[in-house]
């Protein structure tokens, strides 16, 4: 890893507004598909549903099944006054009811003020500061009436408007597992597949593997800092089982490559212990801050969306490809009028 300090602003770049896509595509496998060779700088826009085409048998796909959940919760004040409660983790497995918690407007809030939801209440127990909170639900039942009742999906802050039924589904990849549930952010590289791309892909002997990263509001967080070293990730609770460690190891054992579907994969990937060369299985917080210098361990491809310029996102892919690569095909996909961010469209780093 370099020791030198990298102004930030290397990561810049403008994007015209209406590149910023508001809406999914009307069918996930519609989006574009950039492909950067990350070793020449060619670059080439497909469909994405041509991705089959660069992959090869023996090959692995790694995608992250989190699933996201309605976090977003709107309450009010015994005054009155409107409360916003943004869920992001558990704190605890021993104490299941209590979470961690954005709360906004937290200024005038104080322990102990119970944030009312028609009927049911939620508890307000630590202030932890910068607008963070350690919040209580009375009972199981209740936060699930909660969520089910006022919960929002948790659209990013550069999608204006107002979360829609439909979000709940299509803010979400096809790989999402209901026994995986606990994101508050979708890993939105996986948007583009469908279950006909992964089964073409099959047929052709790539195979997927699943890993799971709960992403949380950590990965919007702007990079404030005039160097990228003075950055600091969030921890994100990120699990890669034994069955994908020894699938992954005998994806590398046979020569094929890993191809990450999306940042979370890669970190999950790259926070995972190697010994003798072998992948282990791991359950924990990781906080792994890639930047350019970082030498990746077991991430061959990546498949990715675009970034937010001045992001720890955009620096991620930075060290996988070269910096002013990626910075091109950026540009390129501006040029060409790609879609951009979450709902927008796709490249592949090979």
């Amino acid at each position: 890893m370099s020791t030198r300090a990298t102004d930030i602003s290397l990561f810049d770049y403008n994007l015209p507004q209406e590149l910023i896509a508001q809406h999914p595509a009307r069918r996930r496998d519609q989006s574009q598909l950039l492909v950067l060779d990350r070793g020449t700088g060619e670059i080439r826009v497909d469909p994405f549903k041509s991705i089959v085409n660069y992959l090869k048998r023996g090959d692995a796909l790694v995608v992250n099944d989190t699933k996201v959940f309605k976090a977003r919760l709107w309450g009010r004040r015994e005054t009155g006054a409107r409360v916003e409660i943004f869920l992001m983790r558990r704190v605890d497995p021993a104490q299941p009811l209590q979470w961690e918690a954005l709360v906004s407007p937290s200024r005038r809030v104080k322990v102990g003020e119970e944030i009312q939801f028609d009927d049911l209440t939620v508890r307000l127990v630590t202030d932890i500061g910068k607008g963070r909170w350690r919040i209580a639900f009375h009972s199981e039942r209740q936060r699930s009436r909660i969520i089910a009742r006022f919960g929002h999906v948790p659209l990013p802050h550069y999608i204006r408007r107002d979360d829609q039924p439909s979000d709940l589904r299509r803010y979400q990849t096809i790989f999402a597992d209901k026994d995986h549930v606990g994101a508050v952010a979708a890993p939105t590289a996986g948007f583009h597949f469908t279950r006909s791309i992964i089964d073409s892909l099959e047929r052709e002997g790539v195979e997927t593997i699943r890993v799971c990263l709960h992403v949380g509001p950590g990965t919007f967080k702007p990079v404030k800092t005039d160097t990228i070293e003075e950055h600091v990730v969030d921890p994100e609770m990120a699990t890669l089982s034994p069955q994908a460690a020894a699938a992954i190891n005998r994806v590398r054992s046979r020569g094929g490559k890993i191809v990450a579907v999306g940042t979370t994969s890669v970190r999950t990937l790259e926070s995972a212990p190697i010994y003798d060369d072998m992948v282990q299985p791991f359950s924990g917080m990781v906080d792994l801050y890639i930047r350019p210098g970082y030498s990746f361990r077991l991430v061959d491809h990546l498949v990715t969306n675009f970034h937010l310029p001045k992001s720890s996102l955009l620096i991620l892919v930075s060290a996988f490809a070269d910096r002013e690569r990626i910075l091109n095909a950026y540009h390129e996909a501006i040029k060409q009028r790609m879609r951009f961010y979450s709902y927008g469209d796709a490249m592949l780093i090979r």
